[in-house]
């Protein structure tokens, strides 16, 4: 392949086939308090959650002021971390021979909460199973000091101890129109804290928001690879009901990429990022029945195909862009 996937680089690291298992640990979102106006205008309230964690769209959150009527029909696991990851355990092993395992804590910000709450939910999720990686998602405004001191520590139990931060854009102006609620210069100083600590970084964006174009992509990647960012999750720009983002799309604010013009986006962010690094995720997979726009975009395995004859078309692989040492 023309980078470096996620799956190879466990394959390498452990000797075995490790999975991870997405928990929902019962976070918020400071971003989602009322001072924010209700959070990112792509976020419809109900968190990420794991395809075989759902029953129903159970484990979600339901305060979302945008997602009460969608809420309301939905049952939830609340915070049963056990059966959660019990039930992980169960479906990657019977469908993917999964061996071994990553605790991720992967719903809302999961380092909102003051540093002692934190330490008693991650070590009751760490408590219910042998695992490789402890993966927690969180935002760049919730990782103070004393924070990133916590997660440090877990280094010493002999994880592999992983952030997901979320940036979305390496572009202010974009951050200010999504209500992300944290500048560029907020995740470069919280990037460079965890790896201060030496905490492996996870960075997400989203390829596709309004009002950027190639330039302001590949400016994203370049940011990344300065920092050397150990891994990048991407995502395709996708409209969820009941966001704010659906009501722009809905008044012809918005355009979305096509899947060609996707596949050409990404084969240049590929090339612009540090050779070497991990690419956890290639597209966005948002449940059809809460997807309003693209409705038309290839499966994930047809997008990779697509992905992988473009960059092979054009002469392209992950760094080939890069300028740094």
């Amino acid at each position: 392949m023309r980078w470096t996937s996620y799956s190879s680089y466990l394959k390498t690291r452990f000797g075995m086939n490790v999975f991870r298992i997405g928990v929902d640990a019962g976070f918020s979102c400071p971003n989602r308090d009322a001072s924010r106006s209700g959070g990112c205008t792509f976020c419809d309230g109900t968190g990420a959650v794991a395809a075989y964690q759902r029953k129903g769209e159970g484990g979600f959150h339901h305060d979302s002021p945008y997602n009460e009527a969608v809420a309301s029909l939905i049952p939830s696991y609340g915070v049963d971390m056990k059966g959660q990851i019990e039930r992980g355990m169960e479906f990657l092993s019977r469908r993917y021979g999964a061996e071994g395992f990553s605790l991720y804590l992967q719903s809302f910000t999961n380092t909102y909460a003051p540093v002692e709450e934190l330490r008693r939910i991650y070590d009751e999720a760490l408590s219910y199973g042998e695992f490789k990686e402890f993966i927690i998602s969180t935002r760049p405004d919730c990782l103070d000091d004393d924070v990133i001191d916590l997660i440090a520590e877990y280094k010493e139990r002999n994880y592999d101890v992983w952030v997901e931060l979320g940036l979305q854009s390496a572009s202010d102006r974009t951050l200010e129109r999504i209500n992300r609620g944290h500048d560029v210069a907020c995740y470069v100083d919280a990037f460079k804290r965890l790896k201060e600590r030496q905490i492996l970084v996870s960075t997400h964006v989203i390829i596709g928001l309004p009002g950027e174009d190639i330039d302001d992509f590949c400016n994203t990647a370049d940011l990344l690879a300065r920092l050397k960012t150990d891994a990048v999750k991407m995502h395709n720009l996708h409209i969820a009901g009941g966001t704010a983002m659906a009501d722009e799309y809905a008044e012809g604010k918005i355009r979305l990429l096509s899947a060609e013009e996707y596949v050409q986006s990404a084969a240049l962010f590929l090339a612009h990022l540090r050779p070497g690094t991990i690419i956890q995720r290639l597209i966005s997979e948002t449940p059809a029945h809460r997807l309003i726009a693209p409705r038309d975009f290839p499966d994930k395995s047809r997008l990779i195909s697509m992905l992988e004859k473009k960059m092979e078309e054009e002469g392209l692989y992950e760094g080939c862009l890069y300028h740094g040492d």
